[in-house]
């Protein structure tokens, strides 16, 4: 067992906390590069866009499961829980930022860091968890003081410490004769709830489900295997869907990682409104439409999350209402990517995810307390 491993349940739950974290920490890139597209142009990439956004989605309600089946409490309305762009990601990996940003070449080159396989460069071959050299702030993979200075190479490393210390966990849990697994069945989210061609939704209850949702999370973004297929070999995994674009060909079955052999694809690296990164609400002309719009935008996206931390603690059926949400959400993204930014020329607005921590949130989370 690695020395730094999960080696508590309240430490696991926080680590779980962390993984629900890093799912939506793509949603909010991902779903601005989406609109950041200009109409009639990057179809195909629009598609791959829009496949992943759901897919990252399915990943959280997966994560929600995991950490309900062990009797924690997801919490969505957490003061931390949406990130600050531009962010390191939760899982620790320092060597990048996540930017909101337009689509184009800078933001499928993130895309590919975030997705990237687990596999290391040669000479970080073998050596577990990495030591930070950033300032711990970035993140706190737990609240063991022993977690503050390191952080993992890829979103695959790190749901395989969190599969180790579920295994470890149990193993002991089992020994004195119980399990971690005490969390109240009817919390879980099933694909009656949810539909994605991404994969199935299926309670977690045991240890046997429980590795097979983190084994289902790492193949949707990287591969299984080291291959370019999810297990079933019917989706190609986030990582090489982005490849395609940059690469402006297809990968087909038998192709090698890094090696599309299938037809070609057009990509238009100019098709996209030039919206200004990381924008924030100070930064618009204050009293303007733009900053009412980018402002109501932020109340609604708080709003969304409330309906899914609901959905995740006891009342799965909202969910079903999540997902079209979630892209109403196109109609204010829209709003703001088409206009031009004030004081800032040749940039456009953009939605910037402050999420308002309001009273309505907190009364949310107190309803999750008693639910639990």
């Amino acid at each position: 067992m690695d020395p730094y491993g999960i080696k508590t349940l309240d430490e696991l739950k926080e680590f779980l906390y962390r993984a629900m974290q890093l799912e939506h920490a793509t949603i909010p890139p991902y779903l601005t590069a989406l609109y950041s597209i200009k109409p009639g142009v990057n179809r195909d990439a629009a598609q791959v866009l829009r496949v992943i956004v759901v897919e990252e989605m399915l990943d959280l309600t997966i994560a929600a499961n995991i950490l309900n089946a062990i009797g924690g409490t997801p919490d969505l309305t957490r003061p931390d829980f949406a990130v600050n762009y531009p962010a390191s990601l939760p899982d620790g990996e320092t060597d990048f930022k996540v930017s909101i940003q337009a689509f184009g070449r800078e933001a499928l080159a993130t895309f590919l860091k975030i997705e990237r396989p687990a596999r290391r460069p040669e000479h970080l071959a073998g050596k577990g968890l990495i030591q930070r050299k950033n300032s711990p702030h970035i993140t706190a993979l737990g609240s063991d003081p022993r977690h503050e200075d390191l952080h993992f190479y890829s979103i695959g490393e790190f749901y395989s410490a969190i599969a180790d210390g579920i295994k470890y966990l149990e193993a002991e849990a089992r020994r004195a004769g119980t399990t971690i697994f005490i969390g109240d069945k009817f919390r879980q989210i099933t694909s009656e709830y949810y539909y994605s061609g991404g994969g199935e939704l299926f309670p977690v209850t045991d240890l046997k489900s429980a590795l097979e949702a983190i084994e289902l999370i790492m193949e949707q973004g990287e591969g299984d295997g080291g291959g370019i297929y999810d297990d079933d070999e019917h989706e190609l995994a986030h990582y090489y869907r982005f490849d395609e674009l940059v690469k402006g060909r297809y990968y087909r079955k038998g192709d090698q990682p890094d090696h599309p052999t299938g037809p070609h694809l057009q990509v238009d690296w100019e098709g996209a409104y030039p919206i200004k990164p990381n924008l924030k609400v100070a930064e618009i002309s204050e009293g303007s439409e733009l900053r009412e719009a980018a402002t109501d935008f932020n109340t609604c996206y708080g709003e969304f999350l409330e309906l899914l931390t609901r959905a995740y603690n006891g009342q799965p059926s909202l969910l079903l209402e999540a997902v079209p949400i979630m892209f109403e959400f196109r109609n204010i993204i829209v709003e703001l990517i088409r206009n031009p930014l004030p004081g800032h020329p040749g940039k456009y607005s953009s939605p910037t995810y402050e999420i308002p921590h309001s009273a309505k949130q907190a009364a949310v989370a107190g309803q999750a307390e008693v639910i639990a």
